[in-house]
């Protein structure tokens, strides 16, 4: 896998949560779809956020830290799609390519996590 540059990472996170906006603005008016898109809207733009922050890491363990949230705020916001997708909500196939992404960046947050972690004791 060819490493990302930090402003690649940085608008990609945010595609993400422009993405996660959309969906939400787009789920029924129930009051189910609305707590959970309450939710999903939480972690899904804070992954954005928070990656941006990282980059403004005044230390390795303020990055790591940051990484740390970016990485479980992802996580959080596959888990709300998986319910929207469970609960009948949405159809499965609608989210596939978000929820797809969303691995991504949790697979890549992780790596990144790893590999400082790992320089770090050399």
């Amino acid at each position: 896998m060819r490493k990302m540059s930090r402003e690649a990472m940085k608008q990609r996170t945010k595609q993400y949560a422009l993405r996660i906006i959309r969906l939400v603005c787009s789920l029924p008016r129930t009051q189910v779809a609305r707590h959970i898109g309450a939710q999903l809207l939480r972690a899904g733009t804070s992954v954005a956020s928070n990656y941006r922050a990282a980059c403004r890491g005044r230390s390795r363990a303020e990055f790591l830290s940051k990484l740390g949230t970016v990485e479980e705020e992802a996580d959080e916001s596959l888990f709300w799609q998986e319910v929207l997708i469970e609960s009948g909500v949405v159809k499965a196939r609608l989210l596939a390519d978000l929820m797809r992404e969303g691995n991504e960046i949790v697979s890549i947050v992780f790596a990144a996590r790893k590999t400082t972690r790992a320089r770090g004791r050399a």
